[in-house]
């Protein structure tokens, strides 16, 4: 019988044959748990005391606002700052200024906070207005996980807009995996979206959406089968403003 010994040489050896192992001395890329904590923060900002187990109050929003927005900027900068730098590294480019380049990016997030709240309330109010069994703001912001998708979407949305690799993808997929719905960071959506019941939709990476789009459960707004050389064309479907798209429905396919 085999010792451990031997065992542990096979699978550090699958290490060096195929990757897939994160070492602080090499390419240390982002943690998916710091992603997690920094995103209950920023829906926390961007909807108080809604998603939270304590109760706010006027004499503590501004300190609690505060606290969070120091640990925004301190922990997705350090995550920004591993995926820029792994990038850098493993395409063999110069990493000088990264950490500042991470901040600055951060912090611009922090200045967008305002439209995203608006955005996010915009979402909020297309489903309490769009879906007849829905009885206040409140329920939809605490239940409706077309809501949290796209809050979640337009703070990734941000971040890929500003060249950010890994991070965007990450918060994407995070919600993906707790909603049943599916946008890739680099969709452009409108105001007063509304997706209702989400599960299996699917929105591609180049795909437009404008206005007051409403999109139920099952829809793909996806690509065609394409070569990857075509990665920089858009590749999905345009939406226009006040457009209803029904449960099943398949729109494949951009220029």
């Amino acid at each position: 019988m085999r010792s451990l010994d031997t065992r542990i040489d096979r699978i550090l050896e699958s290490y060096s044959n195929f990757g897939g192992i994160n070492l602080a001395d090499s390419h240390n890329f982002p943690n998916r748990a710091s992603f997690i904590a920094v995103l209950t923060d920023i829906e926390n900002v961007i909807f108080p005391g809604i998603r939270e187990d304590f109760v706010l109050d006027t004499d503590t929003l501004r300190f609690v606002t505060g606290e969070r927005l120091h640990r925004i900027v301190r922990n997705l900068t350090n995550e920004v700052l591993k995926a820029i730098k792994y990038i850098c590294t493993k395409e063999q480019r110069d990493g000088t200024g990264c950490y500042k380049y991470s901040e600055q990016i951060v912090l611009a997030l922090i200045d967008e906070i305002p439209e995203l709240r608006r955005l996010s309330c915009t979402d909020a109010n297309a489903a309490l207005e769009g879906d007849p069994a829905a009885r206040s703001t409140e329920e939809v912001i605490l239940s409706y996980p077309g809501v949290e998708a796209l809050m979640v979407h337009r703070v990734a949305h941000f971040l890929h807009t500003k060249g950010v690799p890994i991070v965007p993808r990450i918060m994407s997929e995070y919600v993906h995996g707790r909603t049943g719905i599916d946008i890739h960071p680099g969709a452009t959506i409108g105001e007063e979206c509304f997706i209702d019941h989400g599960t299996g939709v699917v929105i591609g990476e180049t795909c437009v959406i404008g206005r007051h789009v409403k999109i139920y459960q099952g829809v793909t707004l996806g690509a065609l089968s394409v070569k990857k050389d075509y990665a920089d064309r858009k590749r999905h479907p345009t939406i226009e403003d006040n457009v209803t798209i029904y449960a099943g429905a398949t729109i494949l396919g951009g220029e």
